[in-house]
């Protein structure tokens, strides 16, 4: 249904049961954009979480690494990035 601004602003309350009920709604003005009541999907529900947070539940499952792995890992990486060619044969 197509209705008029005037309209819309008296019998709004029957314009918005209409939409709900899948009633595809305009609301024209003069010289303005035409308007269309939708029904928008609901927001999703936040995500629950499964079970309690236990602190420290994760302890010892990851290592920091010491200064001298990370200078190793450094000095590998360079040495792939600058030693290496560009292209390989695709010959391992």
């Amino acid at each position: 249904m197509k209705v008029s601004a005037q309209y819309a602003e008296v019998h709004f309350p029957e314009l918005l049961a209409a939409a709900r009920n899948g009633e595809l709604v305009e609301i024209a003005d003069p010289d303005k954009p035409t308007l269309r009541l939708v029904v928008s999907d609901p927001a999703p529900e936040p995500l629950k979480r499964s079970g309690r947070r236990i602190l420290g539940a994760g302890e010892r499952e990851m290592r920091v690494p010491s200064l001298e792995e990370w200078q190793a890992m450094d000095a590998d990486l360079e040495r792939e990035m600058f030693d290496a060619p560009l292209m390989t044969s695709g010959k391992v």
